[in-house]
């Protein structure tokens, strides 16, 4: 899988650059499924959000780009329907976009609702991550991030990359330069801080920052 891991989605065009490199193809003929779950898990979201975001009625683009089609991904209702339909849903289309929200919760349902073990299967697809979306690949997210408590009750994600992501620096009133030194001490694993106009690109695990802001390497 390719990933497009950004801290608020295509905010800028180098990011949406990236993004169609990913593809390679125009985003106008490529096929998406946003993923909402996310909204769900998290104290400071829920349905508006939810539907914001499908609808590419908020501020954060991402459904909003002009695909040349979109469906939702719910990943809490694909227990209910079985796998020989929703896994044909997903290994037809180019681009996952998955929303922001609680990481933990993600990941819950990543594992839950077999999404996470699909994963490798799908080579050539994208995964575009928001915020929680981006930080469910990574190894942790630190306590700083911890809101809905899984049932290992850790902070663990799914480790699909090796660095944790620490977003919207400088965007949030929490997420200064201090808070994001202080939580990378506590991951004391390889980290990047990145701010609204920053994404990382990683391909076959190279890992390339691209960003029209800022950001910080936390080595580990």
């Amino acid at each position: 899988m390719k990933l497009l891991l950004t801290s608020a989605g295509v905010k800028n065009p180098t990011i949406r650059d990236a993004l169609v490199d990913l593809l390679g193809k125009p985003i106008a003929d490529s096929h998406a499924l946003c993923v909402p779950t996310a909204q769900y898990g998290h104290p400071m979201c829920g349905p508006a959000m939810a539907w914001s975001f499908i609808a590419g009625q908020d501020s954060l683009p991402m459904c909003d780009l002009g695909w040349k089609s979109l469906g939702v991904l719910e990943l809490t209702a694909l227990p209910s329907i079985g796998d020989q339909r929703w896994i044909s849903w997903v290994g037809e289309a180019d681009v996952l976009l998955v929303a922001g929200g609680d990481a933990l919760y993600l990941c819950h349902w990543m594992r839950q609702s077999g999404l996470a073990d699909l994963l490798p299967s799908l080579p050539d697809t994208v995964w575009v991550g928001l915020s929680a979306g981006s930080m469910v690949m990574t190894p942790r997210i630190g306590k700083d991030f911890i809101e809905w408590t899984p049932p290992d009750g850790d902070d663990s994600t799914l480790g699909i990359v090796d660095f944790s992501i620490f977003p919207h620096l400088g965007m949030l009133p929490d997420n200064t330069m201090a808070g994001a030194e202080s939580w990378a001490a506590e991951i004391a694993g390889p980290a990047y801080a990145i701010d609204d106009e920053t994404a990382i690109k990683v391909v076959d695990g190279a890992v390339e920052v691209v960003s029209e802001g800022h950001w910080v390497h936390f080595p580990p």
